[in-house]
């Protein structure tokens, strides 16, 4: 009998299990809100909860269950899930990490969050982010910092670093994240779990604080965050399409399908390093393993070198900076720009209501930049890598140089994040992957990146890479 433990399960086989009458979706949820509350304390991921609305959605779903036709059933009836606190849900916080946004509570629902509760899936509760969702460590002043399942003194990334801690620590199969320099990808290796950055254009963006507007909804993309790769097409279909108000999401966007991609039919792209960014060497032996073995699967492997990589941090700050984006520190003023220098001056008495990283970009974006000259650095890199993968190709490349660092270590070293920051200005769907754990018994993973449009293949692979180096790895005080 296969191993029926909720807390290990996808949501695909949950799906399964409660149609078969195996499980039941109060046995799922009450088992996902009990890992909530043990890790919770220690991990400091879920920041709003909605336990007893969610008992209540769990029984009424068992009865639809057990009454009605399966085929006639919502297809994520019954399973549990997380939301990142930024995107708006009816009736709770809003407030994306900004102590200015403390008592902000949304009156609508993003239509990412509606589709997966028209799905059938239930909320348990939300995750916590970075101040306004700009950095890559999970902490702000109003719900604190977030913690690693693997080792709490570590960060669990951002800017969906709750969603990853969860999702990681087994409380929750699946959640909803936003990913605009590497927000669902960070979190999903750091916790050791599966990420998607869809191709811009498939999901919208609506509903989230801060709002994408304009070229900025190409830059950041909606996406999945899950325990188990079979997920991931899944929520991306149901996701996908447009919602009438997102200006860059458009009907049709979102083909193929990764069960009808075949691996040997496929080439093996690979880049060890961004040639300015060293990569430590447990990363590069996980990304070698999989590498190999992935090209004795296809039509073979090939190494590569861009040398734009090497400006990947420059072509990011100048394609988002191209979006127009409004300005950071009026974004952090709520309207109005705040006095960066005066904010920066009272950090160290205690005295501001931001955090470093969030004073720290307001302050680099004052800074000029040559941005034509790296705008088109990144149209030459793009072009470059469009005719390396061309028709057939997948590339394997690291999502940043070492394993989850400590707490505030990310600040010694701020550019590192590029290596998935590139992915999301050139405009590459992106998945991912876990690799197992390193000595030290934090994750590992590779980015599996494709061409724009090509999100099934770069699915197919990470299920096939699950296959063959186990995926997730649960934290060493997962029960059972």
């Amino acid at each position: 009998m296969p191993d029926l433990n909720p807390l290990r399960l996808s949501a695909t086989a949950m799906t399964a299990a409660l149609r078969a009458r195996k499980l039941t979706s109060r046995t799922l949820v009450d088992a996902h809100i009990a890992r909530i509350v043990a890790v919770n304390r220690r991990i400091n991921a879920m920041v709003q909860f909605r336990f007893d609305e969610a008992r209540v959605e769990a029984d009424a779903a068992d009865q639809r269950l057990q009454t009605e036709d399966p085929t006639t059933l919502p297809p994520l009836l019954g399973v549990p899930c997380t939301i990142k606190e930024n995107f708006a849900f009816p009736g709770y916080p809003q407030v994306s990490g900004m102590v200015a946004r403390r008592k902000a509570v949304a009156t609508e629902s993003a239509p990412t969050v509606q589709r997966l509760r028209e799905a059938g899936a239930i909320v348990l509760g939300f995750s916590n982010t970075p101040e306004l969702c700009m950095w890559m460590e999970t902490h702000n002043r109003v719900y604190g910092r977030t913690g690693n399942p693997y080792d709490e003194r570590c960060i669990a990334g951002g800017s969906s670093g709750g969603e990853g801690s969860l999702i990681g620590a087994g409380a929750s199969p699946f959640g909803l994240g936003a990913d605009v320099g590497g927000s669902i990808r960070f979190p999903a290796f750091f916790n050791g779990v599966f990420g998607h950055k869809p191709t811009p254009g498939i999901v919208p963006n609506t509903g989230q604080y801060p709002l994408p507007t304009g070229q900025m909804n190409f830059n950041c993309v909606t996406g999945p965050i899950t325990r188990r790769a079979q997920d991931l097409w899944p929520l991306l279909k149901i996701l996908a399409g447009p919602d009438g108000v997102d200006p860059l999401c458009r009907s049709g966007a979102l083909g193929g399908n990764p069960a009808r991609v075949q691996l040997k039919k496929l080439r093996v792209l690979a880049i060890r390093d961004d040639g300015k960014r060293a990569v430590a060497a447990d990363m590069m032996q996980a990304q070698q393993d999989a590498t190999e073995w992935l090209g004795t699967q296809t039509q073979g492997l090939r190494w590569l070198q861009p040398q734009g990589l090497r400006q990947a941090f420059e072509i990011w700050s100048a394609l988002m900076q191209a979006a127009e984006p409004t300005p950071f520190a009026e974004q952090l003023g709520e309207g109005r720009r705040i006095s960066v220098l005066k904010e920066l001056i009272k950090w160290p008495l205690g005295m501001t209501d931001h955090t470093l990283p969030a004073l720290a970009l307001a302050a680099l974006e004052m800074l000029p930049m040559p941005t034509q000259r790296f705008v088109e650095a990144g149209r030459a890199l793009k072009q470059e890598l469009l005719a390396a993968l061309g028709e057939d190709g997948v590339l394997l490349y690291p999502p940043y140089p070492r394993v989850a660092p400590r707490h505030n270590r990310p600040l010694l070293r701020p550019f590192d994040f590029a290596y998935c920051g590139i992915i999301n200005v050139l405009g590459f769907p992106s998945t991912q992957v876990p690799l197992g754990l390193n000595a030290q018994g934090l994750p590992l993973g590779v980015q599996v990146i494709g061409a724009p449009g090509q999100d099934a293949r770069t699915i197919a692979v990470a299920i096939a890479l699950e296959k063959q180096f186990g995926g997730w790895v649960p934290p060493p005080d997962m029960p059972g």
